[in-house]
């Protein structure tokens, strides 16, 4: 079978910083490749590659003229309505059919042959009929890959199972979330049905429901699939392939079947490379002391009896020669094993959270009754100083509005919402921005906690990489630069914080990471999540918005 998608030995840098580093991958019809690793490693720079979006400093992609690539922000015309997207993404199917029609009416224009016509003009009419039979067979077949008699109905699908199905068809897309945009686009990726499928985190703004439906849909698609996501209940789920890109003892790792076996296959591979390197500094110590000492010695530091008082004679000349080989031999290796050792394996980030100021009292906020109209509806809560609160809902149902509501960026039309004296709130909101910010994290870093003389250090939060901490904020991705404001939010130790979607964007080893501390949290925390996982796994008190009303989860 040949691969839709191939690339060798990508090779990408960014103002000296390599980002990739001969990265290789073929992808065949039916399969779908999931790209890992940590943010900022090169995971959406690969994807833009493989898009033709950008080009490789060096190496090359093999790629079908048919291809769709939705990165995660995905940018469509404000001006257009739904209706306008979803016919741009079947108009490739209308020209298929279009083609079927006019190739049906040639292969009709065909009528029975004149008797009286002489053989040379007979032939002719043949051979032309023929040629139309089969542009018409030719035409029929790519009619039916594209799927031209259930394009409407797929279309239609498409809308509803990634939660649009609602959506007025003349909205303009300028009026929708963030989040229905991006559904938007990924239903209209989805009705084109490209030959090869290019997705930036796609579950980020999609529900149970709708990740449900996505997955089913990326599992039907007949062409290539490659995709990175932090939803490890997604990957699992989609993936017949996993791609990390972390740093490994031979780079980039491909690894077949689903995202649990590349787990597990990475675990004994890190193993396995720390074991490797530990071997390897051990040899390193032991050779550098024989050339200087053990190499030199001659019996071993046997007392000298009277053979040492001899003259020195063809014995004391193969002693010698056996000396300078060992020393030779010891000094051989010792060069090659420097040149060939392993790096080192780099320690992985890891996340700590900041202990909050003790609150002064045990109710830190309170929401009587408050309305959004339209959007929520609180009829009462209490966030202790200890809470850890999980919210949950479908799309739109109110769940960044609540955190909006608490965090006192809105104003309910009605009720209250009371925050106790002295307490401070902090939000994540799901977009960060920064993507035009000049200043680097460690200046933006040291701007917000200029009060705060007991801030630790950036680094040490485990969020930023040291050698990240001076680059410009907008040459970081997305994720990363989701990890320096919340690094800003958590150095401030809020009494509450409020993170809306903080999966979001984020590795999946930082994911686990932060759901972690946010189980052990000893300050209060509101987590409003898709997150699969997140859930699964989540161990504090739960809250549902349900047809916009705050519930008990």
């Amino acid at each position: 079978m040949t691969p839709v998608l191939r690339a060798r030995s990508l090779v990408r840098s960014y103002d000296g910083r390599t980002v990739l580093d001969g990265v290789g991958l073929d992808v065949d019809p039916g399969h779908r490749l999931g790209v890992v690793g940590e943010n900022g490693v090169g995971k959406s720079t690969l994807l833009r590659l493989l898009a033709g979006l950008e080009d490789p400093d060096s190496g090359g992609v093999v790629r079908p003229p048919d291809l769709g690539f939705l990165g995660q922000e995905p940018l469509l015309d404000l001006t257009a309505t739904v209706d306008d997207v979803v016919a741009a993404a079947l108009a490739g199917v209308r020209a298929v059919a279009d083609a079927l029609e006019r190739a049906a009416a040639d292969l009709a224009a065909d009528g029975p042959q004149d008797g009286r016509a002489d053989d040379r003009a007979q032939d002719r009419a043949q051979d032309r009929a023929h040629d139309r039979a089969e542009a018409y067979a030719a035409a029929l077949t790519r009619a039916e890959l594209a799927g031209v008699w259930d394009a409407d109905r797929r279309a239609d699908l498409a809308l509803a199972g990634l939660g649009l199905g609602g959506v007025d068809r003349g909205r303009p897309v300028g009026t929708l979330s963030g989040g229905q945009r991006s559904r938007l686009a990924l239903a209209a990726l989805l009705v084109r049905q490209p030959a090869a499928v290019l997705l930036d985190e796609p579950t980020n703004h999609l529900d149970d429901d709708a990740a449900e439906y996505l997955a089913d849909a990326l599992r039907r698609l007949p062409g290539a699939v490659v995709l990175t996501s932090h939803d490890r209940v997604f990957l699992d789920e989609v993936c017949t392939g996993v791609l990390d890109l972390d740093p490994g003892l031979t780079g980039p790792v491909l690894h077949g079947g689903t995202f649990t076996d590349y787990l597990r296959a990475r675990r004994v591979a890190r193993e396995r490379w720390e074991q490797r390197y530990r071997e390897e500094q051990d040899e390193l110590r032991a050779l550098r002391v024989a050339v200087r000492t053990t190499a030199r010695r001659v019996g071993h530091d046997r007392p000298m009896g009277n053979e040492a008082k001899l003259p020195f004679d063809a014995k004391g000349q193969r002693v010698e020669q056996q000396v300078s080989r060992r020393v030779r031999d010891a000094r051989r290796r010792l060069e090659t094993l420097e040149a060939e050792q392993v790096r080192r394996p780099p320690a992985p980030l890891r996340f700590a959270m900041p202990a909050p100021r003790p609150a002064r009292t045990p109710v830190v906020l309170q929401v009587r009754d408050a309305r959004v109209p339209g959007r929520v509806h609180v009829p009462a809560l209490d966030v202790g100083a200890g809470t850890s609160l999980l919210v949950t809902g479908p799309n739109g149902a109110g769940k960044s509005t609540l955190l909006h509501l608490l965090a006192g960026d809105l104003v309910p039309a009605g009720g209250s919402v009371r925050r106790a004296d002295g307490v401070e709130v902090a939000l994540l909101e799901q977009d960060v921005g920064l993507t035009d910010d000049a200043r680097t994290p460690r200046a933006l870093y040291a701007a917000v906690t200029a009060d705060r003389p007991d801030a630790p250090p950036l680094v040490e939060l485990g969020l930023v990489a040291p050698r990240d901490v001076d680059r410009p904020l907008r040459e970081l991705s997305v994720g990363q630069r989701r990890r320096v404001v919340l690094a800003l939010l958590v150095a401030r130790t809020p009494h509450v914080l409020l993170l809306d979607e903080p999966t979001n964007h984020v590795s999946v080893a930082l994911a686990d990471e932060l759901a972690d501390a946010l189980r052990t949290a000893p300050g209060a925390v509101v987590v409003a999540t898709h997150d699969r996982w997140l859930r699964r796994t989540w161990h504090g008190s739960r809250l549902e918005v349900r047809d916009g009303v705050l519930v008990p989860g």
